[in-house]
């Protein structure tokens, strides 16, 4: 299998990481959140139009294996395992997630954010996660924060997600690893 950043369809995402990668390491500063000790599980996309996602999916199809794929808020979303990690900081992600367009529109088709596993009980994780961020940094103006639960049409697990955005960039905490709520659904 070939390496996703030497896939066709895929070449506006190779293009995009350092991008990525940049404001990523910029909204964390703003946040004061320390990535060092964190365990992050996968990587994100957003787009705009279903021939992306279709196209994304064809060259994820040629280098990784497909996880899942599921309905999630009324969008199918897939997970993709792939054969080499897309890198970025210290995070070397096999996982890689690919939602169809929604109802919300993003500033940007790319990469557009990163999930962080924080193990625990779900009902504390917005108190958990939040011990990890400045209040400096989330009274910023530009930075939103956002609870919610999406789950999946199979999923037996609860799957809180405490979101925090500059509408560019966005790192989401969650109980559960990506690959423990597939297993779920079995």
């Amino acid at each position: 299998m070939a390496n996703w950043q030497s896939i066709d369809e895929l070449q506006d995402i190779r293009a995009d990481l350092p991008r990525f990668t940049r404001d990523f390491h910029a909204l964390t500063q703003r946040l004061g959140l320390e990535i060092a000790p964190l365990a992050a599980d996968h990587i994100s996309l957003r787009c705009h139009q279903n021939a992306t996602a279709e196209r994304w999916r064809r060259g994820f199809e040629q280098c990784g294996e497909l996880l899942s794929e599921n309905i999630i808020n009324g969008r199918p979303i897939c997970l993709f395992k792939l054969h080499e990690p897309v890198c970025v900081a210290h995070w070397q992600f096999d996982v890689v997630e690919l939602p169809w367009p929604g109802e919300k529109r993003y500033p940007h088709e790319g990469w557009e954010h990163i999930e962080i596993v924080l193990p625990g009980d779900p009902d504390d994780l917005n108190a958990r996660a939040l011990t990890l961020l400045s209040d400096e940094g989330l009274s910023q103006p530009g930075i939103f924060v956002k609870c919610s639960s999406p789950k999946g049409e199979r999923e037996r697990l609860p799957n809180p997600t405490l979101a925090v955005t500059d509408g560019s960039v966005t790192v989401k905490f969650h109980p559960w690893t990506i690959e423990q709520i597939v297993a779920s659904e079995a």
